[in-house]
């Protein structure tokens, strides 16, 4: 029996997602971490009120994803959907490369791992520093306080996304607003149907370009994989939506979040602003990962047969919800979680996931952390918030964590 059912009104289990604390915008949520404290496999409500498996411990976490009795299918009956958008869109469309099980997520992901490994990226490294200081040069010739969020946070990632899909960097007002639209957690099946449609439009036509005048890029390789017979077009239009989106949209937050985490964090700021060793910088990118963990609505899966987990027992067809911040502030595992401290080891974090569903652009994200906090605050020493933090909109209706602006100056 499916798990999405609405449980009587006075049912005591907790709503998910959880409110942040007043002024602590970067810890978990109170009541989220109190459930991992005492209850770490326990049932929480959803938005229609249907109840699904709240799973917050780092070693249940790490199993659970690597589990393949559990689907990542969002056209399955009972599946835990973050907003009516998302269920009827799911109803209404093939899944997408990220909600794909085996094997055709395997077929789909061998066919794009390539440009996505250390070496590829790694190989970026200059083309991302130069656009990096450009962005920089651009914003300190002009007037200040400037919002960083619309100086470097959003146009790097999108410069480097457009360049490798072969996009222009000329649409990005047009694809930055849909995937917004598409990444909020109050947005209307209606809307959501015209964001998305937009991007699917503006993606097949890109596709159709690069058939006539193939490039060097990905999608000028997933038209010829279409026109090969290896993607249907369908596939190849909605995997190009998926990179475009994706490939921006969650850096340009962590770049931004973590701009602002530093300057709270002055002493860590100095680490990273007075290090020419790289290894110091991979470090703090990864602490900053696991410190932030911007996608706070939680990986969502539904149980294709009984297990279990923590003690408990799962059973098929019901949801499992896995909010990566509990397993990345967990005390046993990382030593005094909320303490950012770009020192640690912090490579077994789960801000990508974990298994075979792990983010395929990871490797491209942490180059472009490292080389954002690690240029920014070299160039500019003095960069200091023009604002107050109790003023600073953060993002708490989205499904990715972060702000909407971040004013700053110098």
């Amino acid at each position: 029996m499916s798990s999405a059912v609405a449980g009587p009104p006075d049912e005591d289990v907790p709503e998910f997602p959880m409110p942040r604390a007043a002024g602590c915008p970067f810890a978990p949520p109170p009541e989220l971490m109190r459930l991992h404290a005492e209850k770490p496999v326990s049932k929480v409500r959803l938005w229609d009120g249907s109840t699904h498996w709240l799973v917050t411990r780092h070693e249940d976490q790490r199993a659970l994803y690597g589990d393949q009795r559990l689907s990542v299918d969002t056209t399955r009956d009972g599946f835990p959907y973050l907003n009516a958008a998302f269920r009827e869109t799911a109803s209404k469309t093939p899944p997408s490369f990220l909600n794909m099980d085996d094997p055709d997520h395997a077929r789909i992901r061998r066919m794009v791992t390539g440009p996505f490994t250390v070496r590829r990226v790694e190989a970026m490294r200059p083309a991302i520093q130069r656009m990096t200081d450009e962005l920089i040069d651009t914003m300190l010739t002009g007037p200040g306080p400037v919002d960083l969020v619309e100086a470097l946070a959003l146009p790097l990632p999108s410069l480097v996304i457009c360049e490798m899909l072969g996009v222009p960097y000329e649409d990005h007002d047009f694809f930055q607003s849909n995937s917004k639209v598409a990444l909020r957690r109050d947005v209307t099946a209606e809307e959501a149907r015209a964001a998305s449609g937009a991007l699917f439009g503006y993606l097949g036509d890109q596709l159709d370009k690069k058939l006539a005048e193939p490039a060097d890029d990905l999608l000028s390789e997933f038209a010829a994989r279409m026109r090969d017979g290896e993607l249907s077009r369908l596939e190849a239009t909605m995997l190009g939506q998926l990179l475009l989106g994706a490939g921006h949209e969650t850096s340009a937050n962590m770049i931004a979040l973590g701009v602002l985490a530093f300057l709270e964090h002055p002493d860590q700021l100095a680490i990273v602003r007075d290090t020419d060793d790289p290894k110091v910088l991979a470090g703090a990118a990864e602490e900053m990962l696991r410190y932030l963990t911007v996608v706070h609505s939680g990986q969502r899966r539904l149980a294709l047969e009984d297990l279990e987990i923590g003690g408990q027992s799962i059973r098929a067809g019901e949801g499992v919800i896995i909010p990566g911040a509990t397993g990345n502030w967990q005390d046993d595992v990382f030593p005094d979680p909320d303490r950012l401290d770009v020192r640690r080891d912090a490579r077994r974090h789960m801000a990508f996931g974990f298994g075979i569903h792990q983010c395929l652009g990871q490797q491209l994200a942490r180059l472009e952390l490292q080389v954002v906090h690690g240029t920014l605050f070299r160039r500019v020493p003095t960069l200091r918030l023009a604002t107050d933090l109790d003023r600073i909109p953060f993002k708490d209706d989205g499904i990715v964590y972060g702000v909407h602006e971040l004013p700053v100056t110098w």
